[in-house]
């Protein structure tokens, strides 16, 4: 069982305010998905407010049975091709200077969907040029041309998220695989591409194994990490092993920052989207202070 009660730092903003209602009015108008929603995300209240949302593209069915996701689990029975012009007006309707999309896994798709992805990538930044797109996306099966299918799309962030730590990647991610996940991020960062993953605390991960997970996308050459802790969506889902604290949250920032990450964000209600325009911003502000520093030779 999990245990009991919440501690207090886990208190999420409750949906409300115009700014929430409008967001809703807008998903509902375009007939468009959110991973806040389908993933019973604990800031929706906050994000909603402040006028902004994770859009979530290839339907709401995931054919995917991670046991730490709320997402609806099935076939999918349509593909929508007329969703990326929806997803960029509704980008545009937001006024959003940094999106972030992600979808459902389409393995019965022969390229995963990342052609829509493609599609949709191009949407939005044919109708909104001065917006930064960043991307959550499965992992393809480790194919890498979908993968550059997505790349050449040209997003300004590519995310994909481990999750969890090597050991615990089948009985919490079950068909996914940390070296496939690594390969893709991998892949991302050779082209040139900036990089983001995640991670949760929560599921029965050892301190050592949380370190070593750390060396290893740092190794990779990840620069943005997001560290949150899990939350049971349901009952069928699996338990929460622990509540990391603050003080725990802040230990693997400090040590994920000098690992080589150039932002991490750790903390109980972090999530990839979770204020990821200011996670680009911290990453694009600190590489540019790095660039001149060197130019001006300062250490």
């Amino acid at each position: 069982m999990p245990p009991t009660p919440k501690p207090s730092w886990l208190r999420a903003k409750l949906p409300g305010g115009p700014g929430y209602a409008a967001v809703r009015k807008l998903v509902d108008e375009h007939s468009l998905h959110t991973v806040c929603q389908s993933a019973q995300c604990p800031n929706l209240g906050e994000c909603w407010s402040r006028g902004t949302a994770t859009l979530m593209i290839l339907g709401n069915i995931c054919t995917r049975s991670c046991n730490f996701c709320a997402v609806q689990t099935g076939r999918p029975t349509e593909l929508d091709l007329g969703e990326p012009p929806r997803v960029a007006e509704a980008v545009a309707r937001m006024n959003l200077r940094h999106c972030v999309l992600t979808s459902v896994a389409r393995d019965e798709l022969a390229d995963g969907g990342a052609s829509v992805w493609a599609a949709t990538i191009r949407a939005v930044r044919g109708r909104n040029p001065d917006t930064a797109i960043e991307v959550l996306v499965p992992d393809f099966k480790g194919r890498l041309q979908d993968v550059d299918t997505v790349l050449d799309a040209k997003p300004d962030i590519f995310n994909h998220n481990v999750e969890t730590v090597e050991r615990l990647q089948r009985p919490v991610r079950v068909q996914a695989r940390y070296d496939r996940s690594r390969s893709v991020l991998r892949h991302a960062k050779g082209r040139g591409f900036t990089t983001k993953t995640g991670i949760m605390l929560g599921l029965g991960e050892l301190p050592g194994e949380i370190e070593q997970t750390l060396r290893d996308l740092a190794a990779d050459r990840v620069d943005i990490l997001t560290i949150g802790q899990y939350l049971q969506p349901t009952p069928k889902h699996l338990p929460v092993a622990r509540w990391a604290t603050p003080a725990e949250f802040e230990q693997w920032k400090t040590f994920g920052l000098a690992a080589g990450f150039g932002v991490v964000e750790s903390g109980a209600l972090v999530r990839s989207s979770y204020h990821a325009d200011e996670q680009s911003r911290k990453y694009t502000g600190e590489n540019h202070l790095n660039t001149e520093n060197a130019l001006a030779g300062t250490p």
